[in-house]
């Protein structure tokens, strides 16, 4: 499986958040996409076809890695970001909440 850290994503990559709902209310990146990983399956064909990979995170990096690894298997290129959301909030990124106001990993 393909990683990356959160310093080496590409800009306008699909970053696919899979933290539950409390996680992503608390904060996320501004362009994230929201599936939950116990929700992931039921709701996979929400990424409909991505044209580039889709770039998995969540708090530290477990969650993301086994979803990264259904996708590969399910024929979409995912590639796992390491150190997920934590190592996202210690790089200085962007941390929101969904009406826009600053948010903190949890």
């Amino acid at each position: 499986m393909a990683t990356t850290d959160v310093n080496s994503l590409p800009e306008g990559g699909l970053l696919l958040d899979v933290r539950e709902d409390d996680e992503w209310a608390a904060g996320h990146a501004p362009t994230a996409k929201h599936i939950p990983m116990s929700e992931f399956v039921a709701r996979k064909d929400e990424l409909g076809t991505p044209e580039g990979p889709v770039y998995v995170i969540c708090r530290a990096g477990s969650r993301s890695a086994q979803v990264a690894q259904y996708l590969d298997q399910n024929g979409v290129r995912a590639v796992n970001v390491t150190g997920g959301m934590q190592a996202w909030e210690a790089a200085g990124k962007a941390v929101v909440t969904d009406s826009g106001a600053a948010g903190t990993v949890i």
